[in-house]
């Protein structure tokens, strides 16, 4: 039951806290994953008067798929720059509260991992099948969420490829964890 996998799910949190704290910390692998934007200054101050609110935008923007061919919105396309941004609310980052969603998330990945793996493996399963479960589906949650950033939203696949090396450590590592504190 769920209850018998309290252990693995917190611990496996915890451990993949550990991992991508190294990975953005000590390996900084994503350092390069932004870049500033040219006349950073004068597209802020535009923004500002054009009252841009939180939220995600695309440029150039069409009212419907129908839209979308028309002689106009590929004027603009090729005219360019074409593109998605996201806003956030005014004021610094909240490291904290992101830290604090993050530990949540991977929480909510072990959970869903016991949910799957539970009724499946019985007391006493070994290693190799319980990590062989648990980390697939944990490289499932940690792991593709990252690739439609690249097919929808442009993102460069450099950057979405790390993104999923980083889901297929994070998966592994809740694998072993889960596989380390089955019940016997």
């Amino acid at each position: 039951s769920i209850t018998e996998l309290w252990l693995p799910i917190l611990l496996s949190a915890v451990f993949v806290f550990i991992a991508s704290s190294i990975f953005h910390m000590v390996i900084p692998i994503h350092k390069g994953d932004f870049k500033g934007m040219p006349g950073e200054e004068k597209i802020l101050a535009e923004m500002r008067a054009q009252g841009v609110q939180p939220g995600n935008y695309c440029f150039p923007m069409c009212e419907s798929m129908k839209d979308m061919g028309s002689p106009e919105m590929t004027a603009k396309c090729n005219l360019g720059p074409v593109g998605f941004a996201h806003v956030n609310p005014n004021g610094p980052c909240n490291m904290g509260k992101s830290l604090i969603l993050w530990f949540l998330y991977s929480i909510l990945i072990g959970v869903i991992v016991a949910l799957a793996a539970g009724p499946i493996l019985p007391d006493g399963a070994d290693f190799k099948n319980v990590f062989h479960l648990t980390g697939l589906a944990a490289v499932l949650g940690f792991a593709m969420g990252a690739i439609p950033e690249s097919i929808w939203k442009g993102q460069t696949w450099n950057v979405t490829l790390k993104f999923v090396f980083d889901g297929v450590v994070y998966g592994l590592v809740t694998g072993a964890t889960f596989g380390w504190l089955w019940p016997k």
